[in-house]
């Protein structure tokens, strides 16, 4: 491409100086990744300056459309979805952005960010193949989301550099051109002739064939145990011409339920971005801040097995979970000074944190005695059990309730068909809890009854596969509970709208339920604390409980699972905490809390769980 005139807006290629041109003149950006749906609205501008004050040029963003389109054709952008503001903020602070809008975004997110619940509930998964249903899906999002992005464009004098079309498609091995065609063509309508589409691989022959297309650059994703030559050559062989660009060069690495704590040497990283930034390339780290799956957003990946992914997305990143600057951070800051001057002003420092200590809990109500609150329409009659989609229940839990059908003397064999319970199935009879069956684990309990007796079984969706295999990801019940091998029938189905109630009051708001104290199983605890003057973020610990989720003042924090790990704390805005009136806390545990319920405030976090069972004794 010729050099534009100064005067004119452009960023675009030059194929012939293997660069990029911005306003003419060539350019290399330094960027980090940060989702705003993963870091709370009130902290967006210190991460924001933060990651400017590092020597970032830009900032790269994934807009996940399930968080968006939260049910078919009813759009929020309101609060903490409101990626306009976010936007004009990086644009205010002086950031470029690299925006990923998927529609497949990966991310560790639930469900990949696509797909919403209820669009096309028998859609295979959204990006290998395409059926006309999900397309049209597709196409109405985006003429949702790009208008709103377009005034924002380089080009029409916003701070968007550039647009990534679809992700890592490479990956699916699909290699439907006419579905990236189509992406292209909807893109160019929405956006214009101007905007810089590119795509992102990983460096693999395979993977560069099946996820480029002409008239999207190409880039590739690589970490620091790779190696930049072969990395880089693989680009090559696909844009001969052109900036080298890494769209994804990884600080760290996300942490799975019951696997180690990741982390990365700062050294390491540090020496990967210096020899790419030699080369002359382009870079995005990923991620520079990771924030916190809050909710029920953290995703899954499949490996052999579903591996669930942990509510803190900190990623060993160089701003850790809570926005603080790392030794990662400044070892990547002293390499940027080697080729750039950094913008003049110091680091802030880690935002305050307060260990508000031992908060005493009660017990409120066992699960199965409040479904009357969580599921004020009643039941679904089946003969058979049905999924969360076919119910349009999006996350969360369902109980499926029904009756032994004889009496049952000696142990049965209660059981599921191998892989059908998604995700985790929490079983009571006559409301006393008997064990767990799991996807990829125990799929069988043994049971004695009398015919009539209650069987219910509370079924938790821990997160939607969002990369691997069998990303078409169904929860609940997918197959027939039997009883020593015979099908149990006439199920009661409850969807549960427990945030809905959480969010307007309940259970603080409501008397409290006569309970059996010392019964295990689902239940709901609560109790109040109260913030000495201030409200600073804060880490809390579960000291003796199993699994479950954790509200304050109605917003949910997300899943714990203190006996799996590694992650033992969840992380705590003081945004979400009040100054002046108590805090409303409200726990399920799934499976067993302990005798006296306690929680632990902690001005830290631990996310490893052999750290965390070496702190136990100083508690």
């Amino acid at each position: 491409l010729s050099p534009a005139s100064p005067s004119a807006r452009s960023f675009q290629l030059d194929y012939e100086h293997n660069c990029f041109r911005k306003d003419g003149a060539p350019f290399r950006y330094i960027s980090g990744s940060i989702h705003y749906a993963r870091v709370p609205r009130p902290a967006w501008r210190d991460r924001l300056l933060k990651m400017y004050l590092s020597g970032l040029s830009t900032v790269q963003v994934y807009v996940p459309w399930n968080y968006h389109e939260t049910l078919p054709g009813v759009y929020d952008f309101t609060g903490n979805r409101d990626v306009e503001a976010f936007l004009d903020l990086t644009a205010e602070l002086g950031l470029l952005v690299i925006l990923r809008p998927g529609p497949y975004i990966c991310a560790e997110w639930e469900m990949a960010g696509c797909r919403p619940a209820g669009v096309d509930a028998a859609a295979s998964p959204c990006p290998a193949s395409v059926p006309p249903a999900y397309l049209a899906a597709v196409d109405s999002w985006l003429h949702v989301l790009l208008p709103k992005i377009r005034p924002r464009l380089y080009q029409q004098g916003g701070n968007i550099i550039s647009v990534q079309v679809e992700n890592e498609y490479g990956s699916y091995y699909a290699c439907d051109y006419g579905y990236l065609r189509h992406l292209l063509g909807s893109f160019r309508a929405l956006l214009g002739s101007e905007v810089l589409l590119f795509t992102t691989d990983s460096a693999g022959a395979q993977e560069l064939r099946c996820g480029t297309l002409q008239g999207l650059y190409a880039t590739v994703d690589f970490g620091p145990g790779s190696n930049v030559t072969e990395a880089f050559g693989a680009l090559r062989r696909v844009e001969p011409k052109g900036p080298l660009v890494n769209s994804e060069y990884y600080t760290g690495w996300l942490d799975y339920w019951g696997e180690a704590h990741a982390s990365t040497s700062a050294a390491w990283v540090a020496r990967g971005l210096e020899d790419m930034l030699q080369l002359g390339a382009s870079i995005n780290m990923y991620m520079f801040h990771g924030g916190t799956n809050f909710a029920y957003w953290s995703g899954a990946d499949y490996k052999d097995q579903y591996k669930p992914v942990t509510t803190s997305y900190d990623y060993d990143a160089p701003l850790s979970e809570a926005g603080d600057p790392t030794e990662k951070l400044f070892a990547i800051r002293t390499v940027i000074s080697k080729f750039q001057p950094l913008p003049v002003g110091p680091m802030p420092p880690a935002t305050p944190k307060y260990a508000y200590g031992w908060v005493a809990l009660r017990k409120y109500a066992d699960l199965l005695d409040v479904l009357d609150v969580l599921c004020p329409s009643g039941p679904i009659q089946s003969q058979f059990p049905l999924t969360f989609e076919a119910l349009k229940q999006a996350y969360g839990f369902m109980v499926y309730h029904t009756q032994l059908p004889w009496d049952v003397p000696d142990p049965a064999t209660l059981g599921a068909p191998p892989h059908s319970i998604c995700d985790r199935g929490y079983v009571m009879l006559q409301k006393e809890y008997q064990g767990t069956l799991e996807r990829d684990g125990q799929t069988t309990l043994h049971v004695t009854g009398r015919g009539g007796d209650t069987l219910d079984i509370l079924l938790e969706n821990m997160g939607r596969i969002s990369f691997g295999a069998n990303t078409s990801d169904f929860k609940g019940l997918l197959g027939n509970l039997s009883l020593n091998s015979r099908p149990l029938s006439n199920w009661q189905i409850y969807p549960l709208a427990i945030d809905t109630a959480v969010q307007q009051g309940w259970p603080q708001a409501a008397l409290p339920k006569s309970s059996s104290a010392g019964r295990v199983g689902p239940a709901f605890y609560t109790g109040t604390f109260e913030t000495p003057g201030i409200a600073w973020d804060t880490f809390v610990k579960f000291p003796g409980w199993s699994k479950g989720l954790l509200w304050i003042n109605g917003f949910n924090l997300g899943r714990y699972w203190s006996r799996r790990g590694p992650q033992q704390t969840l992380f705590v805005p003081g945004s979400v905490l009040h100054v002046g009136r108590p805090n409303n806390i409200t726990v399920l545990e799934l499976e067993e809390a302990p005798p006296s319920p306690l929680l632990l405030f902690l001005d830290q976090p631990l996310y490893n769980r052999t750290l965390g069972r070496s702190t136990m004794a100083t508690e």
